[in-house]
């Protein structure tokens, strides 16, 4: 029979079949009034999701592209900036703050540590402040889910616009924009939103809009003003990837029929699953182990064992794609995603195939411990 195939990736995620349909249907013109429908109802789903009253700028692009719009639309060169890095993606707004000629004050931890505010209010004293904190909510790369209402609040108390890197925990953890004084929130539509890759947006903040008026730096796809006055007439100003906004718009609607609050419970019960099943079997825990490190599990590699040789063969044997380490974790550690379209049995799948590739490369793992591990603290209740 055709293998089945398991993806387990902290992005690209798994898409339902409803949004798969949804791509599936005859491309309709992006400026006819069957496109502009959904298109109305898509971004007032993001707004939301993204818990803001503010505008949602929709790109076809990457979630990186949303990242440069953040960027693009609110330093100049020169500007002094601070960014919070702690791991792959973080040094990702380094490198591109850097690229736009920016003043980068860089606020940098070992990979796998969780920032603390504390730091980053002696930064901002010393420098005697900054125009823009660029932040990471989820980072993907080590599984750190930081405190960004903390960090945040610092950042606006120094005067600072606020931009945070949504990309993995929009949809899948708490992320309150406006409550938490968040000016931009960027995130993508492959991770928790459960849609292919191809779709980045940028929440944006009054305060946002006014910082753009005065940057110099040159933009035009990525142009917020632009992008906002199109999206008031539901006409962008560039053609939008019209299937990916339809399939985004079903996937939000299903996002907010579980409601917000019951999917965050999920996320938490699955995150819960798969630490859980992972000491079970022995293995050291990288990501941290706690509740608000559900988006991924970021687990050590056993001694002797070949991380590459480890990720081909679930793969390949197995049907199970998790995915390794990035920059320097790389051949240390593997990931196993749970945001997103997961149940607790994607979860149990995926820890019965490391068991059974840890056993193939000779591991020392007792078969059948993690499951078992892992139904038990799903079934814990998240809330007392």
């Amino acid at each position: 029979m055709p293998e089945k195939r398991y993806l387990l990736t902290p992005g690209p995620t798994p898409v339902p079949p409803e949004v798969l349909s949804a791509l599936a249907q005859p491309v309709v013109h992006h400026r006819g009034p069957d496109f502009k429908r959904a298109y109305a109802e898509c971004l007032e789903r993001l707004q939301t999701v993204t818990r803001t009253e503010h505008d949602v700028l929709l790109f076809s692009t990457s979630g990186t592209g949303a990242f440069e719009s953040a960027v693009a639309n609110l330093t100049s060169p020169r500007d002094r900036v601070v960014v919070v890095s702690a791991g792959y993606f973080g040094e990702r707004w380094i490198e591109m703050t850097k690229a736009f000629g920016a003043d980068v004050l860089e606020l940098r931890y070992e990979w796998g540590e969780t920032p603390e505010p504390d730091d980053l209010r002696t930064l901002l004293a010393a420098a005697g402040g900054a125009s823009v904190v660029y932040l990471t909510h989820s980072e993907t790369s080590t599984g750190v889910v930081a405190d960004v209402e903390s960090l945040a609040a610092l950042a606006k108390d120094a005067g600072a616009i606020v931009v945070v890197d949504a990309v993995s925990s929009l949809g899948a953890v708490p992320l309150e924009t406006d409550e938490w004084g968040i000016d931009v929130t960027v995130a993508g539509s492959q991770k928790a939103l459960m849609t292919p890759p191809g779709l980045g947006f940028a929440s944006a903040s009054p305060a946002a809009f006014a910082a753009a008026e005065h940057a110099t730096t040159p933009r035009f796809v990525f142009d917020w003003e632009r992008t906002r006055a199109g999206q008031e007439k539901l006409d962008a100003p560039v053609t939008l990837a019209v299937p990916l906004v339809l399939a985004l718009n079903v996937a939000l609607g299903m996002i907010l029929e579980e409601g917000l609050e019951a999917t965050f419970d999920r996320h938490v019960r699955l995150g819960r699953a798969c630490r859980a099943g992972v000491k079970a079997m022995g293995l050291e825990l990288f990501s941290p182990d706690e509740d608000r490190a559900s988006v991924v599990t970021a687990i050590r590699v056993p001694d002797g064992v070949d991380a590459d040789e480890l990720l081909l063969n679930l793969r390949d044997r197995h049907g199970i794609q998790l995915i390794g380490g990035q920059g320097a974790l790389k051949g240390k550690i593997f990931r196993i995603g749970h945001i997103g379209w997961f149940d607790l049995f994607d979860i149990t799948t995926a820890l019965a195939g490391v068991e059974l590739a840890l056993l193939e490369a000779g591991a020392d793992v007792e078969r059948g411990v993690a499951v078992s591990a892992a139904l038990e603290a799903h079934a814990a209740p998240v809330r007392a």
